[in-house]
C-alpha cells in the first residue's frame, strides 16, 4: 500500500512573498501583448528560458504571474527568462485561432528583441507548464503546421528544446483524463470547429498530431497529480518517440501538480536540471 503523500496547494504557492521581473516589455497593442524578462545578475548573452504559464488555458484561473516564482528560481541559475502572455479561451479574442497567434507573437518577438537585452536567442528552449506544455510544444512544432492553417508561419522562431511540466500536449488523449473544466468543458473553443480544408481540428493545434517535433522533448510528471496524470507524458513521450524525436519522461516522486512550479521541490528541482542539460549549462 502506497503511503498519503501531502501535496502542496496554489495557496502554498501564492502566499509566498510577491516578486517582480527584471522589466516588463510590450510587443502589440492589446492588453495581453506583454512580455515579463527575467534576467541574471551576472553578465550576459545569457541562455534563454522561454515560460509559458498554464492554466486550463483561461484567464480566470491563472496568467503569467503564477510562474513568478519558477522564473525567478531559475533567473538565480543563470537562465534569463521571457515569460509570456496569451489570451484565455474566456477572453474576447481568446480560443482558436487567438490563443495560438498571441503565443507566436510572444516568440517571435523573443527572436526581435532578444539580443537588445542582453539574451542569447541562440540557447531558448521553452518551459511550460500545464496548459502551457502544451502550448510551449505547440510552439516548438510551428515549423510543422500544414501550410493551409491560419496558424502557418514561414520562418517561425526557432525553440531547441521543451521540458514539458505536467502538461496536456496531447489534447485528445488528455480531455477524458483530465478535469472536465480544465480542458472537455472549453475543447472547442480552443481547437475552432472544422472546415474543409482542416476537418480535423487537432491538425494546427495538438502537438501530438504534428509529430515529429524535430526537438529534444523531456516530459515531467507528478507521481500523483490529477490534473496530468502521468500517463499522459508517457503515452505523449511514446508517441513522440516513435514518430522520430527525441523524447523522454520523468517522474516525479511525492509530487502533485503544484509541486512542479513551486522552487524548492523535488519535483522543480528535476526540472532545473533538465533545462540546464538542454541548454548545456555546467
Amino acid at each position: 500500500m502506497v503511503d498519503a503523500v501531502d501535496l502542496l496547494s496554489w495557496t502554498d504557492l501564492l502566499s509566498r512573498p510577491k516578486l517582480a521581473p527584471s522589466q516588463s516589455i510590450r510587443i502589440g497593442a492589446e492588453a495581453t501583448d506583454i512580455v515579463d524578462v527575467w534576467l541574471p545578475d551576472s553578465a550576459g548573452p545569457h541562455p534563454v528560458v522561454l515560460m509559458i504559464h498554464g492554466g486550463c488555458w483561461q484567464k480566470d484561473i491563472a496568467d503569467r504571474t503564477l510562474m513568478n516564482y519558477a522564473a525567478e528560481a531559475l533567473r538565480k541559475e543563470g537562465m534569463a527568462v521571457w515569460n509570456i502572455e496569451y489570451r484565455g479561451v474566456d477572453e474576447v479574442g481568446g480560443g482558436y485561432p487567438g490563443t495560438f497567434l498571441d503565443v507566436a507573437k510572444a516568440v517571435d518577438a523573443l527572436g526581435e528583441r532578444g539580443q537588445s537585452l542582453g539574451l542569447d536567442t541562440n540557447r531558448v528552449v521553452a518551459f511550460g507548464h500545464s496548459a502551457g506544455g502544451h502550448l510551449a510544444l505547440w510552439a516548438a512544432g510551428r515549423p510543422k503546421l500544414p501550410s493551409h492553417s491560419p496558424l502557418f508561419t514561414d520562418t517561425p522562431f526557432p525553440i531547441a528544446g521543451v521540458v514539458n511540466s505536467g502538461g496536456l500536449a496531447d489534447l485528445e488523449a488528455s480531455a477524458p483524463v483530465t478535469q472536465p473544466g480544465c480542458l472537455a468543458g472549453i475543447m472547442d473553443t480552443l481547437t475552432g470547429a472544422p472546415s474543409g480544408d482542416r476537418e480535423n481540428v487537432f491538425s494546427d493545434t495538438s502537438p501530438s498530431e504534428v509529430l515529429p517535433l524535430g526537438v529534444r522533448q523531456i516530459s515531467v510528471n507528478g507521481a500523483q497529480d490529477p490534473i496530468a496524470p502521468p500517463a499522459l507524458g508517457k503515452s505523449y513521450t511514446v508517441k513522440a518517440s516513435a514518430a522520430g524525436d527525441r523524447a523522454s519522461f520523468v517522474l516525479a516522486p511525492n509530487s502533485g501538480h503544484v509541486e512542479l512550479i513551486t522552487p524548492g521541490t523535488g519535483a522543480f528541482d528535476i526540472e532545473i536540471a533538465q533545462l540546464k542539460t538542454l541548454l548545456e549549462i555546467d
